[in-house]
């Protein structure tokens, strides 16, 4: 029986409802931007929003991690996507502490559906940035100078996080299903899978894998990025 406990509590990736409350996971927008496909989500409403059920999102969070595990362990790539303000930096230090490509910034339209030509522009980036690192620039003039560190600066805004992607990934994360529609509608069309936070404004049939979850509060998007993070560290070693 001992044994049994221990591997529920393995698989389980120690979801915590408890701590998901703490969080704010559970809560959702006020009633009158409830999406319809959200509903089966939603466990009550306080002071006119909706409070989503979290046996539900414990559920649908342990299958995001089992996928992530899956793929992360396979050496396959993975994008984390997070573009809104409070979240950057968060996004940012989950990425790098976890190696994964990521966008804070704006998502580039074509990142995925022109990506041959965006992948050119990363190495037009990368090479300037080889060129400064290995004192090449010296020979320019001032002002050539500013206008390649003004390039640089705006090339390292656009592709700072995805600089070094080759190739596409197996899937992206979206943090803001909403404000990231774009990333959304790109790994739609070229087959990339979508992990998403479905907060109750958003379609949950857009994500191959959704997490209905509080997209607005940073307590709750750090819940399931740490949940992330552990599953991701783990799978790589």
């Amino acid at each position: 029986m001992e044994k049994e406990t221990k591997k529920e509590k393995k698989e389980d990736f120690g979801i915590d409802i408890e701590e998901m409350t703490k969080a704010g996971v559970c809560l959702g927008h006020r009633t009158s931007r409830l999406h319809p496909k959200m509903q089966p989500y939603v466990c009550g409403i306080k002071n006119n929003t909706h409070i989503i059920d979290l046996e539900k999102t414990a559920e649908n969070l342990k299958q995001a991690l089992k996928y992530i595990q899956k793929i992360i362990s396979e050496g396959k790539i993975l994008l984390l996507v997070g573009t809104k303000t409070p979240l950057k930096e968060l996004v940012e230090e989950t990425a790098q502490e976890c190696n994964l490509l990521y966008v804070k910034e704006r998502w580039l339209g074509g990142t995925f559906t022109n990506f041959e030509t965006i992948k050119k522009r990363m190495e037009y980036y990368k090479e300037i940035q080889r060129k400064k690192t290995g004192g090449e620039l010296e020979k320019y003039t001032k002002k050539e100078r500013m206008e390649l560190d003004k390039e640089l600066n705006d090339f390292e805004i656009k592709f700072g996080g995805i600089k070094n992607m080759e190739k596409l990934p197996e899937a992206i994360f979206v943090l803001d299903m909403k404000k990231d529609g774009l990333a959304v509608k790109e790994a739609k069309m070229k087959g990339v899978k979508i992990i998403g936070i479905t907060d109750t404004n958003v379609d949950p049939s857009l994500a191959d894998f959704p997490i209905p979850a509080n997209d607005d509060a940073v307590s709750s998007v750090k819940y399931i990025l740490d949940k992330t993070k552990e599953v991701i560290l783990k799978a790589k070693k």
